[in-house]
């Protein structure tokens, strides 16, 4: 590895379809294609008017979202969030959590410190009004 690495998240594999999200997202983990041995780093593109059909939390990972561009809402635990560009939003661990586009997308950007394994996706999380 070198001093440093260069790559553009367009070109990282979008992972939705793998996982069966692409109706509803684009997801894209940069790890690996930057060489980086331990910080986490994934795009997101949520469609228009989308919510995730899931929630996610982990058992170690503190993580911080970045909004891009777009707008929508965001669930952490029991209150829900309004989301626009530049908005900073750092949440625990163990805080279940997911996002709701607005009628023009969201796209975020996440950081955190990548612990293997840890991370517990929940279908259907928010699939209530909150």
């Amino acid at each position: 590895m070198g001093a440093y690495t260069h790559t553009r998240l367009t070109t990282v594999e979008d992972s939705a379809p793998k996982f069966g999200f692409a109706d509803s997202q684009e997801s894209r983990f940069a790890r690996e294609d930057l060489d980086a041995e331990s910080v986490g780093l994934a795009h997101y593109r949520i469609k228009p008017g989308v919510r995730q059909p899931f929630g996610h939390r982990h058992d170690e990972a503190e993580e911080v979202y970045v909004v891009l561009s777009g707008a929508g809402r965001m669930a952490l635990g029991d209150e829900v969030i309004e989301l626009e560009p530049l908005d900073a939003v750092r949440v625990e661990p163990a805080v279940m959590r997911a996002f709701e586009a607005g009628p023009d997308g969201l796209e975020v950007l996440v950081f955190g410190v990548r612990h293997e394994g840890d991370g517990e996706l929940v279908p259907g999380w928010w699939a209530n009004e909150g």
